[in-house]
C-alpha cells in the first residue's frame, strides 16, 4: 500500500478532500461523453495529484499511474484479513511483510471474481500456508476511522475468524516469517494493514463468538 508522509490530522483531512477529487473526477471521466467536459474531469484529476504529492513521498508521474487504474464509479477498496488463533494457548498467526519487516495478520486486497471468504483463505494459505475455514465475519472497517497509516486509496477492512484445516507454516515472497504471537505481546506491527487494537478485538470474538458483526 502507499502512504502519505504525515499521519496528523491535518494531513488525513488533505488526504481525505484530494481523494473526493479523484473520486470525482475518475467517475466523471467514466459517465462524461462531451470532451470539454473530459478536459475539466482531467483537469480536476491533475490538480488531485499535485495536491497529494506536495504532502508525499509518491511522485505526480506515479500516482497518475496509480490513480489511471481506477474506471468506472469509484468505490471503496476491500481489503480481508484472517485472523487464527491457536486454540491451546490463544495464541494469533501473524506473519510478516519481506518488504518492510512488520507483522500483521495475513490478508490482502480481494480479487475480482474472489468470493469473500473465499479471498481470505487464499490470502492465509497463500502468506502463511495453512488452509483454514471461515467462521464468522467479525468487523467491516473503514479504514480512515480505525488507526491506520494514511493510503491513497480510501478503503474498507473485512476482518474474518478462521479456524485451521491444513498446511504446513510457511511464508511466501511476500511473507518472509509466519509465527504465532500471545495478543497482548504482539510485534511490531504494519499499522497500514491490521493494528493491535484490532487483534484484540479479534481475540474477544474468539473467545465470545456470539458478538454481533462490528462495521465502520
Amino acid at each position: 500500500m502507499s502512504h502519505a508522509a504525515s499521519p496528523d490530522g491535518d494531513s488525513g483531512h488533505r488526504l481525505a478532500l484530494v481523494r473526493s477529487l479523484h473520486a470525482l473526477a475518475r467517475t466523471g471521466l467514466h459517465f462524461c461523453r462531451d470532451e470539454y467536459d473530459r478536459e475539466r474531469y482531467e483537469q480536476i484529476e491533475r490538480i488531485a495529484v499535485e495536491l497529494l504529492a506536495g504532502g508525499s513521498r509518491i511522485s505526480p508521474v506515479e500516482l497518475e499511474r496509480k490513480w489511471a487504474r481506477e474506471t468506472g464509479y469509484v468505490t471503496p477498496k476491500i481489503e480481508v484479513r484472517g485472523a487464527v488463533f491457536r486454540p491451546e494457548d490463544g495464541h494469533v498467526l501473524l506473519v510478516r511483510e519481506a518488504h518492510e519487516g512488520l507483522w500483521t495478520l495475513p490478508g490482502g486486497w480481494a480479487d475480482v471474481n474472489d468470493s469473500p471468504s473465499g479471498a481470505v483463505r487464499r490470502e492465509i494459505e497463500q502468506e502463511a500456508g495453512l488452509r483454514t475455514s471461515v467462521r464468522k465475519l467479525a468487523a467491516l472497517y473503514d479504514r480512515n476511522l480505525h488507526g491506520h497509516t494514511p493510503s491513497i486509496f480510501h478503503s474498507w477492512k473485512a476482518f474474518f475468524l478462521c479456524d485451521v484445516e491444513g498446511g504446513e507454516v510457511h511464508g511466501s515472497y511476500e511473507t518472509d516469517a509466519v509465527g504465532f504471537f500471545d495478543p497482548h505481546a504482539l510485534p511490531p506491527m504494519s499499522l497500514g494493514r491490521c493494528t493491535p487494537t484490532q487483534v484484540l478485538r479479534m481475540r474477544q470474538h474468539w473467545l465470545e463468538p456470539g458478538i454481533p458483526t462490528d462495521f465502520d
